[in-house]
Order: C-alpha cells, then structure tokens, then sequence
C-alpha cells in the first residue's frame, strides 16, 4: 500500500463520505473543503483536486471512495452493513513513548545549549537588565508551555533553579523580551543551528507557507460599498523542511499583504540558507505558486533538482533569455515522465505535515499585541518544533545534538 492509499483509508475511517448520485463529496483531509470524486468515468475515477489534476492518476479521494464503497456490502433484506476499516500504523512506540515522556526536559536543555552563545552586552548604569540569552530561553520556553505570562512563571523558577537561567525574571520582562527588535536575528539563527544537527539525514526539502493569525483587526472605509471594512491581521511563515524528520532549515516570516507576501519571492533565500547550514540539498518540491524561471535556476545553482509542477496555461517555449533552456527541460520532464515526476513530487506534502505540527502543539494564534512581539513568538514556535524534532531523533534515530561547531 503506497502513501495515498494509506491516506485515502485514513480518510475512509475517519470523515463522513457523502454520495450524490453517481459523484461522491469527500471532505479534505487537512482543511475544511470537499472535492468531487466520479468513479464512473470510462477512463478511471476523477477527482477535482490539485493532485488529481497534477498527475491524472489515483489521488487519496479517490482510494478513499474506493475503499468505502468496497467496504459497504448489501444484506440479504437489502439493508446496507458497513464494515468498520481498522486503522494499522508502523511507529518505534517505545521510542516514541521515551520522546513524549522527556520531551520537557530535553527541550529546555537543548534551549539552554543554543542560548548560551547569545553575547550579552555589558550594562553600565541602571537597574538589572534581563540577559538577551535569558530572555531568548524564557521567551521559547513560555510559548512551548502554551500558557500566559503569568502562569509560565511557576515553570521559570524551576528552570532558575536547574541552572538554565540565572534567575527567574518578571512576567513583564518576558514580555518586554519578545518586543526587542534585537531578538528577532538571534531567534531566527537559532531556528537556523536547531536544524543543523540533523543535516546528515535530509537530502530532500519542500518549501511552502503558512498563515497563523493574530487578534488585530485592520479597518477602512470602503468608497464603493460605502460602509467600513474589516480583516484579521494574520502573518506568514515562509519555511524551507526536510521531507524525513520534518525539521524547518530556514524560515522568513512577513505580514499577510503586500510585495512581500508573495510565496515566491522568498524560495532562493530560504534554500541558500539552508545550503550554507550544511545541508546537502539534492531536491526541492513546491507548489504552482513556485513555478517562475528564477526559482528553477536558483535550485539549480545549488545543485539541486527541482519538482515544481507547470500551470494548464504554462508552454514549453514561454520561457526567454537565461534559464529558458532550463524551463523547456523541466516543462518536458513534468509533461512527458509525470509518473517519474509523481514518485517524488508527493513528499512536498511533508510541509504541510510540518504546519499541522506546529499548529497543532503550539497553536494557530499569536497571543502578541505589537508587530515586532508577534513576529518573535511565530520565530519562537518554529524554533520549539525543531527542538521536539530533535528530540524525536534522539530517540529514534541515536541522533545526539550539538549547535555551534561545540565538541
């Protein structure tokens, strides 16, 4: 059983297909929308989904169609009887179950390891300032909790008293540190070296985004309804993941509108980062939001292989000055050997695996008020989603962690 089998029997055990005559609703596995399965097509069943249309083949709504209708047999009443699937996983549980009990722990020491390299600047005069290396540990170790401010402070005591910080600051100076500006490099280079250790698993990566919202509001006054607009404010985590352990090698994080937003622009800077960590990159999966010349070119400067799929409306010869020979290539590879294409392309959807696992352990809201405090807690979610990665490795894989070119 290939991976979108196995995923269209996670579908079939676990949503509510829904037939519509001869057609069949099924709902999407991640999100909240449906697409339309026709298993009476003369040439194979059909499905409306961007994987179906990517590759013309079997997608995971149409296995789970598949198998719920094999799974309904008639009685000899006429009564329907449903069989219920059981649902089997291949998982290292004692391993698994090691991670999950000192997962904590673990994190908390792996933190204290990365932030004791921030260089703290030499105070003068005033009162006792908040070291930034406390502040980046206090920070991550409060959005890994979950909790507020003021009750993450029973846990900062106990991290004063192992020796992770050197007192346990106030509730208003972890607040105070994920508003300095001089946080956000050092939580983004922390993001960076959390990944490194892992550097001689991955050889395959997958770039997307992803939003995560916040509690603003951004209101106008609209000329052609006449009455006031709303929309919530919500940013975008750009990342670069390895397909194997999930691990974010490179992160960028912008607001929701403008140039800046824009998926594309941010596909060369999050794979040189991830080269210059020690990463031995050998492919690349993105989405259509990926496919312009520059980001073909980019992959291929890093020696790596590219597996972007091409638009309907997308033409082998659209292409000019540098490159073009390089977007025919890859035009032709995608058109004319698409199950070679499909074989590897599928491991882009680890990416979204990687979002689900952040949103699902530390949240899809950004508790954060002002723009530099929100930008720093998503940089903090990210980086404790590497630490448990690492943990997990450690685990499983004998991975043993250490950041900073440290013996």
């Amino acid at each position: 059983m290939d991976v979108r089998e196995q995923r269209g029997l996670e579908i079939a055990a676990t949503k509510k297909l829904r037939q519509k005559g001869d057609l069949w609703v099924v709902p999407s596995q991640a999100g909240a929308g449906t697409y339309v399965v026709d298993p009476t097509e003369a040439r194979g069943a059909t499905c409306t989904c961007p994987d179906y249309e990517t590759r013309q083949a079997s997608c995971k709504h149409v296995f789970a169609v598949e198998f719920t209708m094999r799974r309904e047999t008639v009685a000899p009443d006429g009564t329907v009887v449903a069989e219920q699937l059981r649902l089997t996983y291949r998982q290292e549980w004692p391993a698994y179950n090691a991670a999950q009990v000192h997962e904590k722990e673990r994190v908390a020491g792996l933190l204290r390891d990365l932030c004791s390299a921030i260089d703290n600047p030499v105070q003068g005069r005033g009162r006792p300032r908040l070291p930034l290396s406390d502040a980046a540990f206090c920070a991550a170790m409060k959005v890994y909790g979950g909790t507020s401010g003021r009750r993450a402070m029973t846990d900062l005591r106990d991290y004063a008293a192992k020796g992770y910080i050197d007192r346990a600051p106030h509730y208003n100076s972890v607040f105070n540190a994920l508003e300095n500006p001089d946080l956000t490099p050092i939580l983004t280079a922390m993001v960076e070296e959390s990944a490194r250790p892992l550097a001689a698993l991955e050889t395959d990566f997958a770039v997307d985004s992803s939003g995560f919202t916040t509690s603003e509001y951004q209101r106008w006054f609209s000329a052609k309804y006449g009455k006031e607009m709303s929309r919530a404010k919500w940013l975008k985590a750009h990342v670069m993941v390895g397909t194997k352990t999930n691990v974010v090698t490179a992160v960028k994080v912008t607001d929701n509108y403008g140039p800046d937003a824009q998926d594309t622009l941010h596909l060369p800077d999050l794979l040189n980062t991830t080269v210059q960590r020690g990463f031995g990159v050998e492919m690349v999966s993105a989405d259509k939001a990926y496919l312009t010349k520059r980001n073909f070119v980019a992959i291929d400067d890093a020696r790596a292989f590219p597996l972007i799929p091409f638009k309907s409306n997308s033409r082998a010869f659209h292409a000019k000055g540098d490159g073009a020979d390089l977007w025919r290539r890859m035009y032709f590879f995608f058109m004319y050997r698409r199950e070679e294409f499909s074989a590897h392309y599928h491991k882009r959807s680890n990416v979204e695996t990687t979002f689900s696992m952040i949103k699902a352990k530390f949240g899809t809201r950004i508790r954060s008020k002002t723009a530099v405090a929100q930008v720093n807690e998503l940089l903090c979610k990210v980086l404790c989603h590497n630490l448990c990665c690492l943990v997990s490795a450690f685990y499983e894989l004998g991975v043993e962690a250490t950041f900073w070119g440290a013996a």
